[in-house]
């Protein structure tokens, strides 16, 4: 195998995807190599067809798709149906956590990462945006459901620094999350019981 290039660079790419190691992608490739025409070629469609259509709105953070035009304020597709909440998160693996729990009713907003406490504010998360939706939509109470990490929680306060001049109700997660936990790991009980108990 170590003449096969193309395969080594395959298992070097697919080992960085989370939860797999060497081993992993190794058996994962030799499936798809040994299932061509089942496996590798509708796989190869997919993963093209998500390059080139999917990416994050620059507005709200959630994925959109090239089909929906979601283009800023005015043509955002997270904003069709009309809520009164926004719940902000750190990554869309968030948001999927929270949804597969059906307790929140509202809009999401992906920030796209952390403010690090030791870093300059940074001016690529979605906060500004998130602000000027809270202006425009008339939100009632923004959820910060960002992590129990030093960053998480120095990003959360940020975000109720930036709020501050605003009518808005700002709610966190209850306590009782783990410290140093990441929403995305929680279990769906958790979730339930910090979004119920929210302060």
């Amino acid at each position: 195998m170590k003449d096969l290039v193309e395969i080594e660079e395959l298992i070097r790419v697919v080992s960085k995807f989370p939860g797999l190691g060497p081993k992993s992608a190794k058996r994962i490739i030799l499936k798809l190599i040994n299932n061509k025409e089942e496996l590798m070629k509708p796989t190869i469609n997919v993963l093209a067809n998500v390059y080139k259509n999917i990416s994050r709105c620059n507005y709200c953070g959630i994925l959109k798709s090239s089909r929906d035009g979601c283009n800023g304020y005015s043509s955002c597709k997270n904003l069709q149906t009309k809520f009164s909440k926004i719940c902000v998160v750190e990554n869309i693996a968030d948001q999927w956590s929270i949804e597969n729990t059906r307790i929140f009713s509202g809009y999401f907003h992906i920030l796209g990462g952390t403010i690090s406490g030791s870093a300059p504010k940074n001016n690529e998360l979605l906060i500004n945006s998130l602000v000027e939706r809270v202006k425009k939509q008339k939100i009632e109470e923004v959820i910060i459901a960002t992590s129990a990490t030093v960053e998480g929680q120095t990003t959360a306060f940020y975000i109720e620094d930036s709020l501050k001049n605003t009518k808005t109700k700002i709610s966190k997660l209850a306590q009782g999350l783990p410290v140093g936990g990441e929403i995305e790991n929680l279990d769906d009980g958790t979730l339930h019981s910090a979004f119920k108990n929210r302060a």
